[in-house]
């Protein structure tokens, strides 16, 4: 599996499995759950109860994606992350995985030097079942990553987390980082439909100036787009795995919406540790 470390606070030992168990030389046990993934979730790293998405924004998330619309976002990718060589070892860290479908569509025959990781109990338990035999990991990838410096060739970001010290500290030299997040005219029709509002705003500009301070400079960036024809419940779901409170009034309108067109966008950044 792939290798982790202690999350306990001041200690971040390397942690070795012993059949169901993780344990640090320091005796810090974490127990593997039933679904398959590592509870390494600090009660620090915590805001809420259940902190991470919602089940309603879980479940919206997987129904979207099982319907297929990011298979030429997926084919975009695979070009930036194609593992060339299986048997080199080469660590993935992904980061605000989520339920689990990008891991295993750009890495499915590398499970044992992948990880996931996710903040929300409900993504992982359904990432797990989906792709056992990969890392799942529940923890705060906004504090420390439970990785050792200097470990991991690829740290990815889908439109998820990106702790930038943390990325730049678990990149060996010359690893990458791929961070994809919405475009400025994604689910453009939809907004402005639901919520009477299409403001425009790239945001992949900021993002990279913030992790060339870090040492991650861009070696390339592209810009994806598609255009889709949703169904209503379709549309719900894109509302809900995106914009999570929905008012009345918009709700009203998204009650009467049908079939539409509806653009699809990403910016997309391969960076490189210096």
């Amino acid at each position: 599996m792939f290798q982790l470390r202690c999350t306990v606070r001041d200690c971040q030992q390397l942690l070795e499995q012993r059949e169901r168990d993780l344990v640090c030389p320091d005796n810090h046990h974490f127990d593997q759950a039933k679904q398959g993934y590592w509870n390494l979730l600090q009660p620090q790293d915590k805001k809420s109860k259940n902190p991470g998405d919602s089940q309603d924004a879980v479940l919206a998330r997987h129904r979207w994606l099982q319907r297929r619309h990011s298979i030429p976002l997926i084919e975009t990718l695979r070009g930036w992350l194609a593992v060339k060589d299986p048997e080199a070892n080469q660590r993935t860290l992904d980061l605000g995985c989520g339920e689990g479908s990008f891991g295993p569509a750009l890495f499915s025959n590398v499970a044992d030097s992948y990880c996931g990781i996710d903040l929300s109990k409900r993504a992982i338990k359904l990432a797990a079942r989906g792709w056992p035999d990969a890392t799942w990991v529940l923890a705060n990838a906004d504090r420390v990553l439970p990785a050792a410096d200097q470990s991991v060739q690829r740290v990815i970001s889908l439109f998820g987390r990106r702790p930038v010290s943390e990325i730049h500290r678990v990149l060996l030299p010359g690893g990458i980082c791929v961070v994809a997040v919405p475009g400025e005219d994604d689910l453009i029709e939809l907004r402005e439909q639901v919520q009477q509002a299409g403001h425009r705003r790239s945001r992949w500009e900021m993002i990279a100036d913030e992790m060339s301070h870090a040492g991650l400079e861009v070696a390339d960036q592209k810009h994806w787009h598609s255009n889709v024809k949703l169904e209503p419940d379709a549309i719900a779901d894109a509302l809900a795995m995106t914009y999570r409170g929905v008012r009345h009034s918009q709700k009203i309108r998204l009650d009467a919406l049908q079939t539409m067109n509806v653009t699809l966008s990403a910016d997309l950044l391969l960076l490189r540790r210096t």
